[in-house]
């Protein structure tokens, strides 16, 4: 903005990272900034995926950075590539919390929790005057652009300039991101959620289930769609989690969809070869048991075992087990619950959105963070992505401002 022009209103709905991000950039810019949110406090779902260690985002080569993108790679590309992972880096670390690359590429804040960072951020907001109002529901939004909100004072309508939408997606519901403000757009502007970076259900029955509950499968590789993965599974009362099936979750979640099951291959030692297991089986006594002889020959665990028990004949001789527990089929059956996801895909579709994220049959209102149809796997990618849309539509949405402001004038 020049200096004739006057402060321009903003109302930000949502306080996660896309909200508070988009709130500190148009209020440096001298716009007057509201951020409403439904909770009693802000950056919940921030602070809880810090718990663990905050991982903000990746340190690798950008064209393979936006690989990670999958089929939004082409939408997202322009946002991420004005601010990419260097420049989060940058950001958090002039807010006093200086960031290092761990061994696997992913760059954490040193003191690896999310609360010193969201206190600096606060901080900043309130020295540049930004109003936040908390356990405010946005209700609807009017023609003329005005807001009603449901408050614990009865409703409130807030009228704006311009408005960012920024008010996640559909998974961890208890810390705020509901899905809920779908009912505010039209169905055709939305693509329905669905779980990413989830859990997922094998075909084991409840015995199974019940008896290795808690189990962990440790340094597993899994091949499906021509990629392989890798990291630990562990088995929960609900199914199976881990890393490695989460940077499957896209392609596993629409087989599923599409073919009632989807059957990857589970390779239990992915560090050895069949030849390495074989000899290492054929080493042992042959009046050894199955059980003890995978147990002794090549440490597997009794969860390991009972896999290879139900894949394979009683009398399954040890290239038959070699070659089993480097391929071993896992049949899976569907998805864990949305609500319990890391996080989800559909939101805002593409196209009901201009290149700016200013959604097309309501001018003014912006989009930006988890409410848009993208996902992304754990590594740093999802909060990139908050930032990275929500530096795009702060900056379309002053362009927009300064340019219907100029045409009035």
């Amino acid at each position: 903005m020049n200096a004739s022009t006057p402060p321009f209103t903003i109302a930000i709905i949502g306080a996660g990272p896309a909200g508070l991000f988009a709130a500190e950039l148009l209020s440096a810019k001298g716009c007057r900034v509201t951020i409403f949110d439904s909770m009693p406090s802000v950056g919940r779902k921030f602070l809880m995926a810090g718990r663990s260690g905050l991982n903000l985002t990746h340190d690798e080569p950008f064209e393979r950075f936006l690989t990670r993108y999958g089929t939004a790679q082409e939408w997202l590309a322009p946002a991420l590539k004005a601010f990419p992972p260097t420049a989060l880096r940058k950001w958090a670390e002039d807010l006093g919390q200086p960031c290092f690359v761990g061994s696997s590429g992913r760059i954490f804040p040193k003191a690896m929790k999310a609360s010193p960072l969201l206190r600096a951020w606060l901080g900043r907001l309130a020295v540049q005057n930004v109003e936040i109002r908390t356990r405010h529901r946005l209700k609807a939004r009017n023609a003329d652009g005005s807001l009603i909100f449901a408050t614990p004072d009865g409703p409130a309508t807030i009228k704006a300039d311009a408005t960012l939408l920024a008010m996640g997606g559909a998974s961890w519901s208890r810390l705020g991101s509901d899905g809920k403000w779908t009912t505010l757009l039209e169905p055709s502007e939305i693509t329905p959620f669905a779980p990413a970076n989830c859990g997922f259900l094998p075909d084991w029955n409840d015995t199974f289930r019940e008896r290795h509950s808690g189990a962990i499968l440790h340094s597993v590789a899994l091949n499906f769609d021509g990629r392989t993965t890798r990291s630990d599974l562990t088995l929960t009362a609900r199914g199976l989690e881990g890393s490695a099936l989460y940077a499957l979750s896209a392609p596993l979640r629409d087989t599923v969809a599409r073919n009632g099951k989807a059957v990857l291959s589970l390779d239990l030692r992915p560090m050895m070869t069949q030849a390495d297991i074989l000899r290492r089986l054929l080493a042992q006594r042959p009046r050894e048991s199955q059980s003890n002889r995978l147990r002794k020959s090549l440490a597997l665990d009794s969860l390991s075992r009972d896999l290879l028990r139900a894949a394979t004949p009683k009398d399954a001789t040890p290239a038959t087990l070699a070659d089993t527990i480097k391929a071993l089929p896992l049949t899976i059956t569907g998805t864990d619950a949305l609500d319990s996801a890391i996080s989800t895909a559909g939101g805002i579709r593409q196209d009901a959105l201009d290149e700016h994220f200013m959604l097309h049959r309501h001018s003014g209102l912006f989009a930006a963070g988890e409410m848009l149809d993208w996902e992304a796997p754990t590594g740093g990618y999802l909060l990139q992505g908050c930032f990275s849309t929500a530096f795009a539509a702060a900056e379309g949405m002053l362009r927009w401002l300064e340019s219907s402001h100029s045409a009035i004038a």
